[in-house]
């Protein structure tokens, strides 16, 4: 199983509970693809573009199943992208992530190992 992770707004992923489907947040439909995270990314992902906005979950992804696109982008990292809605039955795991005293979103029990 290869993990891959989503930061998202907790509402934004509770409707894609009722739909069956994550259609992506406003960036992700602006590229045009889903935008995902490594474990070896995710903090950053978080800094860079989550710093202090609440009411963040984690949502792990199994990727075997998807056809997920590996592509260069911060630093010349591949970067895990889906250019389709994302079946919700592919999240592993819900994590609330709250923020720690510096704003930093954190997932509860800390990031994934890498």
């Amino acid at each position: 199983m290869t993990l891959i992770y989503k930061i998202c707004d907790t509402a934004m992923w509770r409707e894609a509970e009722q739909l069956g489907v994550f259609t992506g947040a406003e960036i992700d439909i602006q590229d045009g693809y889903i935008h995902f995270s490594t474990a070896a990314q995710l903090a950053e992902t978080a800094r860079k573009h989550f710093h202090g906005r609440k009411d963040l979950v984690l949502v792990t992804i199994d990727s075997t199943a998807l056809d997920i696109k590996w592509e260069p982008s911060r630093g010349g990292d591949l970067f895990p992208h889906l250019y389709t809605d994302l079946p919700v039955d592919a999240a592993v795991s819900v994590t609330a992530m709250p923020c720690d005293a510096d704003g930093m979103p954190v997932p509860e029990g800390g990031f994934p190992a890498v």
